[in-house]
């Protein structure tokens, strides 16, 4: 079997799993199984959030590869599909190219339609609102709202918008809907309708992947998901922050 095919091979899972929230860990011990059960004894692997570096030899030569990651999102059962399939090629004894196959699907493969996707943030904005001591009305606004900031940032997403940039936005239309919503005598309680309707925005997976890196001694890549969970927070309250003030100055206080 080429090395160089099981190298690539290798490369795509760890990718898969590195873009849809998958710990640096998950992905080092995912590449070094799928190349020891395709016959690839010796390898080495260094996994960063944005990066993967492999390295692998057999008798005669040593082969590297580098993969940059420029697309992070959430999909664990992506996550949990490659963990599987990598169990499976030892398990089953899986040629390359039913790997390659598998990894395509699981790649390609989209687990809900942005319609389903829209409804269910808007519903998680409203439950939230509730378990925050929001009333019924509260419970509505943060629906729409959720609605509308997860739409804006599938739109932001699609057309590659930095990361900051789209939180920032996203905090910003909370923010917003909810001064809308108190103004009119619709909404009860603007802090509430906020906080349910950005902690969709909340970096909930990287703050936890921080600490499972940490731990497991990847601390380059805890430091950066850390750092990465705080910027995001940043961006959600400069969002948030700016509109309240704006529209403090323009209409008068919402408190």
């Amino acid at each position: 079997m080429n090395t160089n095919d099981v190298l690539q091979v290798a490369a795509y899972a760890g990718r898969i799993i590195l873009e849809n929230g998958g710990e640096t860990y998950r992905v080092e011990e995912t590449i070094k199984r799928i190349c020891s059960s395709l016959g690839v004894k010796h390898t080495d692997s260094f996994v960063t959030p944005t990066g993967i570096m492999i390295s692998v030899s057999d008798e005669t030569n040593t082969i590297s590869c580098i993969k940059r990651i420029y697309i992070r999102t959430v999909n664990l059962e992506k996550v949990s599909m490659v963990n599987d399939l990598s169990r499976k090629v030892s398990s089953e004894s899986l040629t390359l190219e039913e790997v390659k196959e598998s990894l395509y699907y699981i790649d390609t493969f989209t687990s809900y339609n942005n319609s389903t996707i829209l409804i269910f943030s808007g519903l998680a904005a409203a439950f939230f609102a509730l378990l925050f001591g929001g009333t019924l009305n509260d419970f509505i606004v943060s629906l729409i709202t959720g609605i509308i900031v997860k739409f804006v940032t599938i739109y932001l997403n699609k057309i590659k918008t930095n990361d900051f940039f789209v939180n920032a936005i996203g905090g910003a239309i909370s923010a917003l809907i909810a001064a809308f919503s108190i103004s009119i005598n619709f909404g009860n309680n603007i802090d509430t309708i906020i906080i349910g309707s950005i902690m969709i925005l909340v970096p909930g997976i990287s703050i936890t992947n921080a600490i499972r890196d940490t731990i497991a001694g990847d601390l380059v890549s805890g430091i950066a998901r850390a750092v990465e969970s705080i910027f995001i927070a940043v961006a959600i309250a400069i969002g948030t922050g700016t509109i309240l003030k704006l529209w403090s100055l323009a209409f008068g206080g919402l408190f």
